[in-house]
């Protein structure tokens, strides 16, 4: 496949990066500072674009089989970025008729599971959800803004994340979100999204990945 990723210096987007470019898909990395992106191959092209440039939007988005958005704020202090960055990324596909998106939210987002445990249904969710209520409701946003869109879209709901290992054993939920689910690997989130990307039971849907 042919494939854009933004936020490609990222941590869930340089491992969208590396594990498509070993899978054998042609990967275009949208980047602000190329010197952040660790990741080399001979399928990989690097653009450098501002989301204030339309037209640098289109010309890396169109022709693609999907583009996949790991933007999102490197720091609490950055709350609002990501429905403000991905907003123009959306325009950008439905100039060019690219259809396929996927972009990364949160599964807090999601409903909490009727049979959820105690410790994530009344301590770990609420309060999580009250430090980083800012962040939730920018990324409810850039939710709200993809359903609105005409693209074939998909917001991944991750709970928390970590450094670890890629596995590529986790599970999904199409719709809600997963009991138990408390962690995952960003190596793991990036694998769902690619696997996600050709399945056409995700789209215009929430999935929840998650150990």
């Amino acid at each position: 496949m042919k494939l854009t990723v933004f936020g490609a210096t990222g941590g869930i987007g340089q491992e969208i990066v590396r594990q498509a470019l070993a899978a054998g898909h042609e990967v275009t990395a949208v980047v602000r500072d190329p010197a952040r992106l660790t990741v080399t191959g001979e399928r990989l092209e690097v653009r450098v674009a501002r989301f204030d440039d339309p037209e640098a939007l289109r010309q890396a988005v169109a022709g693609r089989d999907a583009v996949l958005s790991g933007l999102g704020p490197r720091g609490t202090k950055q709350a609002g970025v990501t429905s403000r960055l991905t907003r123009p990324v959306v325009e950008a596909l439905e100039a060019t008729g690219t259809r396929r998106f996927l972009a990364v939210s949160a599964a807090p987002l999601g409903p909490v599971p009727e049979n959820e445990t105690f410790l994530l249904r009344y301590v770990a969710t609420p309060l999580v959800s009250r430090v980083l209520r800012k962040h939730y409701d920018d990324l409810r946003v850039m939710e709200d803004d993809m359903r609105r869109s005409a693209t074939d879209w998909t917001a991944v709901r991750p709970p928390r994340l970590t450094d670890g290992p890629l596995t590529g054993r986790y599970r999904t939920a199409v719709g809600t979100n997963l009991r138990g689910g408390a962690k995952i690997s960003r190596a793991d989130v990036a694998h769902a999204m690619l696997a996600m990307a050709t399945d056409p039971a995700t789209v215009k849907q929430p999935v929840a990945v998650a150990y």
